[in-house]
Parts: C-alpha cells; sequence; structure tokens
C-alpha cells in the first residue's frame, strides 16, 4: 500500500466504490472491497496531508509578506 501514488491509490478507491455501488457482490466481497477502500483513503489521505505540510514549510520558508503565505482563515477556507 505504501508505494501506491496519490493517483493510483484514487484510482482503485473510485474503482472499488463503483464496485461496492454496483452491488451484486457477495457479503465477503463486500467486506473485502470495503475494507479495501479504506485502505486506500487512508493512504490517499497521507498522500494529502503530507502536500499540506510540504505547502505550509514553503510559506512558512517564504516569510509573512511572501505572496505564497497564507493566513490562518485561508488555510482553512481551503480545508471547506
Amino acid at each position: 500500500m505504501s508505494a501506491l501514488t496519490y493517483e493510483d491509490a484514487r484510482d482503485e478507491l473510485v474503482a472499488v466504490v463503483a464496485r461496492l455501488e454496483a452491488g451484486g457482490a457477495s457479503l465477503e466481497e463486500s467486506l473485502r472491497l470495503w475494507e479495501r477502500g479504506e485502505a486506500l483513503a487512508a493512504r490517499c489521505q497521507q498522500w494529502l496531508d503530507g502536500a499540506r505540510e510540504r505547502l505550509a514549510a514553503v510559506r512558512a520558508a517564504d516569510g509573512p509578506d511572501s505572496p505564497t503565505a497564507g493566513t490562518a482563515a485561508d488555510e482553512q477556507e481551503d480545508d471547506r
């Protein structure tokens, strides 16, 4: 799982969700798909959190007067 890129994890997650929404899977297969989807969603979140941390580090390094520097309100707005 840790070797998956964000795009690979996201694409597989989309496929898992589509399979679950289509129905017709056995209970056992549905549970397996659900567990895989949870793991993929967690991997995507790791990538997104890492990207957010990298952006925050760049903003902090540039200083408060930099055009890339955001305020706490800007970052909260981005989370919505």
